[in-house]
């Protein structure tokens, strides 16, 4: 690949910008799709946070989208919807919501970037009738324990007569209540079926009964949609009991990240329908969920995505996909699965990929795809960084760079030359000092 030639077309065709006014034109192109997936190229990047944030706030506030869904699980995420629509019985303080981001990792929802933002929604809320006011809701699958206990928590005062049902899922479960499920899935293995009867049944109750639930609409939806989690919950610790990583092995098993990503399509999908028929939402996910995956090499092991689903359900110039990325600074990650987040060097971009193009293009720009040439140069793999929530920096070298077809992949790209470490709201201590995280009026 001529290195010179996409350098280049990125110094010609990139947009510099230093505030929400630059991105305007973005704003336009977007401003009337149904869905408008905004990327990070990591879970742990401020400026991915700051913008994606400030991107959102122009579209809830100029465009009239209806709701932001994030990579979090559903009922910390319903907890953080209730504070900020103002609810009656909605926790008052934006610090005790984001308290609720107990499971690690945490960070990527108690942050004071998310603080910012939820204040700022709350305050615009209050503006507006109840029935419009914008929501925030998590799309992912992993909250087992915490979306059961939510379903006792409601059937116990709304339908005594289905908690009865409930408690049946519970008592199979319970022996294997852990943080992350391993315990359940372990299980699994000398008893496949685990506890897919009881679960099953649950969500068939709880679907059939929602419609008398009148107290509270949004309630009502929260309580079956923790149901939808708790049997798509169980059916991924299952499958990653038998190994099920990687993509469809051909008999037709599916693979636990087809489960989660299928998973988040089937909350959005419920998301828009419950806010009607002329319904517009934002998503908030890494770039391996919302960055087209046919586009990369993810496509040849039978794996899809969040951005691949949403474009083929609702069609192309229906989602509008927007991928974030960085050259070099720092990140907040874990050196572990459940270790304490720490605050990590990010080195700069490997020579030749994506993220080293752009910086020789600029220093903080984005791109639109349609704007770009059809030149042979672009339609090659490209290696484009991708940092998870654990990370290694001395190893980034060796992996963390997903070949990607760029103007396929993504409508826009956002890169930064120089980004910063996310700020980690301290769950157990003192949370009465914010950092100077910029405010949203950029």
């Amino acid at each position: 690949m001529r290195s010179d030639t996409v350098i280049d077309i990125l110094s010609t065709h990139k947009r510099d910008f230093a505030s929400i006014k630059h991105l305007r034109p973005l704003l336009e192109s977007v401003k009337d799709k149904r869905l408008v997936m905004l990327g990070e190229a990591s879970h742990g990047t401020h400026e991915y946070y700051k913008w994606r944030a400030a991107i959102s706030k122009a579209l809830l506030e100029d465009y009239d989208f209806d709701f932001v869904a994030v990579e979090g699980d559903w009922p910390a995420c319903y907890e953080l919807n209730r504070h900020v629509k103002g609810y009656d019985d909605a926790i008052t303080d934006t610090d005790k919501a984001l308290k609720e981001f107990s499971r690690w990792p945490s960070w990527m929802w108690a942050n004071w970037e998310v603080h910012e933002w939820a204040q700022w929604l709350r305050e615009f809320n209050q503006g507006l009738a109840q029935d419009k006011r914008k929501g925030f809701y998590g799309l992912d699958v992993y909250s087992l324990w915490e979306s059961l206990d939510a379903i006792m928590d409601y059937l116990a005062r709304e339908d005594p007569a289905a908690l009865e049902t409930a408690q049946e899922a519970m008592r199979c479960f319970e022996p294997y209540r852990d943080e992350d499920g391993q315990s359940y899935a372990l299980s699994t293995r000398l008893v496949p079926e685990g506890c897919s009867a009881e679960v099953t049944k649950m969500l068939q109750e709880i679907r059939r009964k929602v419609p008398t639930y009148n107290s509270d609409r949004e309630h009502a939806f929260s309580t079956e949609q923790n149901a939808l989690v708790s049997n798509n919950a169980e059916r991924y610790y299952r499958v990653m009991a038998g190994g099920g990583a990687g993509g469809s092995d051909g008999s037709g098993e599916e693979s636990t990240w087809n489960l989660r990503d299928r998973h988040m399509m089937d909350t959005l999908n419920r998301l828009m329908e419950f806010h009607g028929a002329d319904a517009k939402g934002i998503v908030w996910a890494h770039n391996t969920h919302i960055g087209d995956a046919s586009y990369t090499d993810m496509k040849s092991a039978g794996l899809f995505n969040l951005g691949e689903l949403g474009r083929n359900e609702y069609g192309r110039d229906e989602v509008a996909l927007v991928g974030f990325g960085g050259y070099r600074g720092t990140v907040m990650a874990g050196s572990s699965w459940g270790s304490r987040p720490q605050e990590m060097e990010l080195p700069e971009a490997r020579a030749g990929s994506w993220e080293d193009l752009c910086y020789q293009a600029g220093d903080q720009f984005y791109i639109a795809s349609a704007d770009l040439p059809d030149v042979a140069e672009l339609q090659r793999a490209i290696p484009h960084r991708a940092v998870g929530v654990v990370y290694h920096p001395k190893h980034e070298r060796y992996g963390n760079y997903v070949p990607t077809l760029i103007p396929e992949r993504y409508d826009h790209f956002l890169f930064f030359a120089e980004t910063q470490a996310l700020h980690a709201l301290d769950l157990q201590g003192d949370t009465s000092r914010m950092p100077d995280t910029y405010p949203f009026g950029l």
